[in-house]
């Protein structure tokens, strides 16, 4: 066997197989993991450094402290937690963590993706830790279901896809959930909205207009909207839909409901659309669908529209604009017709805050929108204010109009 890798310690976060040799958890070959490994599955029994050193030593290997130690490190990293990723994703202000097949793993702290130096001993690993963690959520992940998205105990987004069907390897995307969240002075602080936008959001959020937060994957929809709605009343009732559980508002009393997938059998799936109808049943004073990307659009307009006042969600779509596109888009694959569609966004939402992300990663407002109908009866988007990358604020055409509607709602009996 050839002598091991004594190359400089890597970073805390590196584990696995570094370009000088194929290492893993910093010191220990990777063919004696698999050995050890292979000995102990024979046993079923907890896994111990003394059981590590007596699996070494049946294997005929050196039984020094720090080479025990280091096997039973990357043996406990393979069965606990995220193995590897671990370190990571407990990197402060960990966003993504990205897995693309053994050789490359990334880091998005807010900034965008960052390379790091964590890799895996090779694809064998990377399928092993992405079935460990389905199966922790009750979820079947193999060559028959190559796919999976689910929630982790802890909150984590995970969703992975087994090669060969994901390209260079097995694909792991954990989205971390942020302790405690941001208050909506913190976003202002962390210029992701200037001031004077943050106060005429509040001023939305008081006058009870139902709204929708729009952008891209990654933007700070679900960030804004937790912030927003930690600023409601302590006096009012938030009931949460979500596909995923991600948004928490520091708020006292929130209650969520969170879809479910079909279990092994298909039996037993809970639809986002199903629960929005179950949360008008329990006295919402907000109703919040945390992303609307189905038929719960349909339910959610229908909602808006029946009088439950200071609704919101959040929506995938590229500008404030395009949002009537993507509506109509999700309510036709529903059964519900276009113009029907239409006239219930009209009547439903009274303004579209928009998020975009810069090539640098920053995150910002870009606009604030109001709909309006048009000879022909679809709604378009006109833009309110308009926020440029140095966060200053222009006022657009439709800004007099959400005005009115601000002053108009307050003085509502």
């Amino acid at each position: 066997m050839s002598s091991p890798d004594r190359s400089p310690a890597p970073p805390c976060w590196s584990a696995g197989r570094r370009p000088g040799g194929p290492l893993v958890s910093g010191a220990a070959p990777a063919v004696l993991v698999d050995e050890v490994r292979e000995r102990l599955a024979g046993s079923p029994g907890e896994l111990t450094p003394h059981r590590v050193a007596e699996a070494l030593r049946a294997a005929g290997r050196p039984v020094g402290d720090a080479m025990v130690l280091a096997v039973h490190e990357a043996l406990r990293r393979d069965v606990v937690g995220a193995g590897p990723l671990e370190p990571l994703l407990r990197l402060p202000g960990t966003t993504d963590v990205l897995v693309n097949g053994a050789d490359a793993v990334y880091l998005d702290r807010g900034s965008g993706l960052e390379r790091t130096d964590v890799t895996f001993p090779d694809e064998a690993s990377v399928r092993r830790l992405a079935q460990r963690l389905a199966g922790l959520g009750g979820r079947r992940l193999d060559d028959a279901s190559p796919h999976v998205d689910l929630r982790l105990a802890d909150g984590t987004r995970f969703h992975a896809v087994l090669a060969p069907v994901a390209r260079p390897g097995t694909v792991i995307s954990l989205r971390v959930p942020r302790r405690g969240g941001f208050t909506l002075d913190a976003l202002v602080a962390a210029r992701m909205l200037p001031g004077p936008v943050a106060l005429l959001l509040e001023r939305v959020l008081a006058a009870r207009l139902a709204f929708l937060v729009s952008g891209g994957t990654g933007s700070g929809k679900t960030t804004l909207l937790a912030a927003l709605l930690g600023r409601v009343s302590a006096a009012e009732r938030l009931v949460v839909v979500e596909d995923a559980s991600e948004l928490r508002p520091d708020h006292p009393h929130v209650v969520g409901l969170e879809g479910r997938p079909a279990n092994l059998e298909g039996a037993g799936a809970v639809e986002v659309r199903t629960l929005v109808r179950q949360a008008l049943r329990m006295r919402p004073d907000r109703l919040v669908v945390g992303e609307v990307r189905g038929g719960e659009v349909v339910e959610l307009l229908a909602a808006l529209n029946t009088g439950h006042e200071g609704g919101c969600g959040t929506l995938h779509a590229n500008s404030a604009v395009d949002v009537p596109a993507r509506v109509e888009a999700l309510a036709l694959a529903a059964g519900l017709g276009r113009a029907a569609a239409h006239s219930q966004l009209a009547s439903a939402v009274d303004a579209v805050i928009h998020l975009a992300r810069a090539p640098d990663g920053a995150r910002r407002v870009a606009q604030v929108a109001v709909p309006s109908r048009d000879p022909a009866g679809l709604v378009t988007m006109a833009v309110a204010v308009r926020v440029d990358r140095d966060l200053t604020v222009h006022e657009g055409p439709a800004l007099g109009r959400l005005l009115d509607r601000l002053e108009e709602a307050v003085g509502d009996p």
